[in-house]
């Protein structure tokens, strides 16, 4: 009797064991599924490459540029040009704007995709602002640059032959450290969540202006 509630406790701690062990390695994927998406273009995040632009071929695609901001971060974000007509192969750069509405400083960070998804192994951004983090000064404003470059077998491709325009968007959010320092991770409450594509927790309620 003593033997088998032995094993029983021994084939319980493994149990434990494995699914720790698994819920660890889940976590420690997430950095790596991101890069990932980097990497491919999947689930419509821009390639992220070191290249250069092969050149214009003179042929254009529209592309439009969208800004988004999570209700915690008090912040006016917006792209200096709505679209743009891009060359194919040709390297762009392009600007956003964004403006602290808050009396203390502040600090976000920016997440991107583009849309429909299956261009996103097309679309590269060889410099982008993305996932760093950036602190404004009270009323201050900043502009960040964007370049990048749509490759020309967009047009040759049968599933993306028919696109004509793309979607770049990015989305603010306030970092936690921020948050918690200012109090707005506690007004906040039970509406923080993680989401693990990013690298900290996003505030899902809108916390009170500073």
């Amino acid at each position: 009797m003593a033997a088998n509630k032995g094993r029983s406790n021994a084939m319980g701690i493994g149990l434990m064991v494995v699914a720790f062990g698994m819920l660890g390695a889940s976590f420690a994927a997430i950095p790596l599924y991101k890069v990932f998406c980097e990497v491919t273009g999947y689930g419509g995040t821009p390639k992220t490459v070191l290249a250069a632009a092969p050149g214009a071929t003179g042929h254009f695609i529209e592309v439009r540029f969208n800004a988004n901001v999570n209700p915690g971060l008090p912040w006016r974000f917006a792209p200096v040009q709505p679209r743009e007509k891009a060359p194919l192969g040709g390297e762009n750069v392009a600007f956003y704007t964004a403006t602290n509405l808050a009396k203390t400083p502040v600090t976000g960070i920016a997440i991107y995709n583009v849309s429909p998804s299956k261009v996103g192994k097309y679309f590269h951004k060889t410099a982008c602002f993305c996932f760093n983090q950036q602190t404004l000064g009270p009323g201050e404003e900043m502009q960040f640059p964007l370049s990048y470059w749509v490759d020309p077998k967009i047009a040759t491709d049968p599933s993306t032959a028919d696109v004509h325009t793309i979607t770049l968007s990015y989305t603010f959010f306030r970092t936690l450290a921020d948050a918690a320092k200012s109090g707005a991770l506690a007004k906040a409450g039970p509406h923080i969540g993680e989401n693990p594509d990013l690298p900290f927790k996003v505030i899902h309620k809108a916390a009170a202006k500073d």
